[in-house]
């Protein structure tokens, strides 16, 4: 009699870049990090999700305990998200306003963010987006989420040789492998959070 074999339910994750910028590289990144998610890894999905379309916060447009059409949309997204992969560029030694303004959305009555994995990638110039990570990391205890603390990627964007293509994609093979040990650990991590 063969043994029955658990099939461990896919792990839904919502990525989010915290730049706008259509060739931006830490967009890049997400791709990266999905393309390997389909090829590589069994169990998990990452899902893109765009904050662009997200007004500035402003609680005036909260009526009778609803958001914008566009905010609802977001907050369903990370409300059904088993955990989060943000990418995140460094402006001015910390996270972009457009990431800052989707993670406050999220986070007005009931937080969506609360009790979710998540894990950060970055690049840029000079520390790859570092010190933005750890302002994240700042937020993220107020808001519950728990993030994965290794391995941590930062990526010197401009650092020879070409990290990436002239639309954004990521093209350095080390860094692809860096990106998937990210999702793995969060796939870890995730599973262990959720008991399964």
């Amino acid at each position: 009699m063969e043994a029955a074999i658990a099939v461990k339910p896919v792990i839904k994750v919502a990525a989010l870049c915290g730049s706008l910028r259509k060739a931006s590289f830490n967009r890049g990144l997400i791709r990266s990090a999905i393309k390997i998610s389909k090829e590589a890894i069994n169990g998990m999905e990452i899902e893109y999700v765009d904050i662009a379309p997200l007004p500035m916060l402003n609680t005036d447009l909260e009526v009778d305990g609803t958001y914008p059409p566009a905010v609802e949309a977001f907050r369903r997204k990370i409300l059904e998200a088993d955990s989060i992969l943000f990418a995140s560029p460094e402006y001015n030694y910390s996270v972009t306003a457009p990431l800052k303004n989707a993670i406050d959305w999220a986070s007005r009555p009931p937080n969506v963010w609360a009790d979710k994995p998540a894990a950060i990638i970055s690049t840029g110039g000079g520390f790859g987006g570092g010190r933005s990570q750890y302002h994240l990391r700042q937020i993220g205890v107020y808001l519950d989420l728990h993030f994965i603390n290794k391995p941590e990627f930062f990526l010197n964007a401009f650092q020879p040789p070409a990290k990436f293509d002239g639309e954004g994609n990521l093209i350095d093979e080390d860094a692809k492998e860096r990106i998937k040990e990210v999702i793995l650990s969060l796939q870890a991590f995730t599973r262990r959070l959720q008991g399964k």
